[in-house]
């Protein structure tokens, strides 16, 4: 059973999220925070097997929660960040401070459904292995499912999901510097990922053309 602990300031919205939660086979919703202190208090004494956390509270910012939460210890819960924030240093910090995946609201329960499955699988996965090829370690870290093709060598599946974020997060298209410059990547790194996508055809690319010398080339996630 996926014991789950529910982190949102408004009341309402967390009683939405905890059905949610209580309607996905092998989940239970084990407490309730408003506040950043509660959530971790609540979380030391229940132990939950998964967060959902929002980023706006009223004490304490949602990142700083997961940073405490995710110590790097054995038994830390997973966390969702479920949160209205949708600006690139938000998310570059909650999938630096390892959150398993990040719900911008409004989203539709089977959004919630399958990520929290996904985490469900995840779990159970790393408990049946003693230890982890190379496609389970991809899938694990939100990569290419097991089995599925690989990135090319030098790719990484969580710099692969950043930039992605950095594009569904914007409206429009962007240069390879400009998505460098909100992944806090180096622009040759965001370039080699970008292309990987126009290739895999999940981004559009076209070309803008200015005064002298190479006509620019603008991204935009397609999905």
């Amino acid at each position: 059973m996926m014991r789950v602990l529910v982190v949102d300031d408004d009341f309402m919205v967390a009683r939405v999220h905890s059905g949610y939660v209580q309607r996905i086979p092998g989940c239970t919703v084990v407490g309730v925070a408003h506040s950043g202190v509660d959530a971790l208090e609540q979380a030391a004494a229940l132990r939950p097997d998964l967060v959902l956390l929002d980023v706006y509270l009223p004490d304490m910012s949602g990142i700083d929660v997961l940073r405490r939460l995710r110590t790097g210890a054995p038994d830390d819960p997973f966390v969702l960040v479920i949160t209205a924030a949708d600006d690139t240093a938000t998310v570059t910090a909650a999938l630096h401070g390892g959150a398993a995946h990040y719900l911008v609201k409004p989203f539709e329960s089977k959004a919630l459904q399958e990520q929290v499955e996904r985490v469900i699988k995840v779990r159970g996965r790393l408990a049946g292995l003693d230890r982890a090829g190379q496609e389970d370690i991809d899938a694990f870290f939100g990569g290419r499912p097991a089995g599925a093709a690989r990135l090319p060598k030098g790719l990484t599946a969580p710099t692969a999901q950043l930039v992605e974020e950095v594009l569904r997060g914007h409206d429009g298209d962007l240069s390879a510097s400009e998505c460098a410059e909100r992944a806090e990547l180096s622009r040759v790194s965001a370039r080699r990922y970008l292309e990987h996508f126009v290739q895999q055809g999940t981004v559009t690319v076209r070309l803008r053309y200015g005064g002298t010398g190479r006509p620019e080339r603008r991204y935009r996630w397609t999905g």
